[in-house]
C-alpha cells in the first residue's frame, strides 16, 4: 500500500490562501476596470406603442438585439476591452503562480477521484506515484479562476463583469456552436 503524503501546515499558509486571497483579489479589481472602461450606453426614448406599468415586462426581440450589437462598433470595442481587462491580469497572475508556486503540493481532495483527473488536478507535478486526490498549485489555480464565480455574484452582485462568459452562452446557438467546436479543438 502507498504512503500516506503529509501536507506541511505552511504550504496552507504560505501557498494556498494568499493564491486565493489573491485570485479574489485581481476578481474584484478586474469587475471594477472592467466597469470604468465601459463605453456609457446611448439612452433609447420609450415605445409609444406600450404602456408602462408596474407589472409590464419589457419584451426585447433577440434577433434585434443581436443584430444591433454585432453592428454597433462601441459594442466590438467593449468586448475587446473586457477581453484585454480579463487576458492581461489571468496572464501576470498564472506567471506569478508558475514561477513562485511551481511543483508544490498544495491541498488534497477529501474524496477518491480516477486517474483521468490526474492531469488536471496534478499540473506541474510530474510525479505517478502520487495520489490523483492530491492538487498542484497550478492546478489549484485553475479551480479557483474558473470556481469562484458563485463567490464574485455574492460579493458584487448576481450582475457583475466576471459572469460575461456565461452571459455570451446565453447570446445564440451560433455562438454556442462556435464555443463547442473552439473548445473540442482545444481538448483534442
Amino acid at each position: 500500500m502507498a504512503e500516506e503524503l503529509v501536507l506541511d501546515t505552511a504550504i496552507r499558509d504560505w501557498v494556498l490562501v494568499p493564491l486565493s486571497v489573491v485570485m479574489v483579489l485581481i476578481g474584484v479589481l478586474r469587475y471594477f476596470v472592467s466597469k470604468l472602461m465601459r463605453s456609457p450606453v446611448p439612452s433609447t426614448p420609450p415605445d409609444p406603442k406600450h404602456e408602462n406599468g408596474l407589472l409590464h415586462v419589457p419584451k426585447e426581440d433577440a434577433q434585434k438585439a443581436q443584430a444591433a450589437m454585432f453592428s454597433d462598433p462601441n459594442m466590438a470595442m467593449d468586448m475587446m476591452k473586457k477581453n484585454l481587462s480579463m487576458i492581461v491580469p489571468q496572464t501576470l497572475t498564472f506567471a506569478w503562480v508558475n514561477f513562485f508556486f511551481s511543483g508544490f503540493v498544495a491541498a488534497k481532495i477529501p474524496f477518491p477521484l480516477t486517474q483521468r483527473f490526474r492531469g488536471m488536478l496534478q499540473n506541474g507535478i510530474d510525479l505517478s506515484t502520487v495520489d490523483v486526490s492530491y492538487v498542484s498549485s497550478r492546478s489549484w489555480y485553475f479551480l479557483n479562476l474558473f470556481g469562484l464565480r458563485g463567490l464574485f455574484s455574492l460579493i458584487l452582485g448576481e450582475e457583475n463583469a466576471t459572469d460575461d462568459a456565461q452571459k455570451m452562452m446565453q447570446m445564440g446557438g451560433g455562438f454556442r456552436l462556435t464555443l463547442f467546436i473552439f473548445q473540442t479543438i482545444l481538448v483534442s
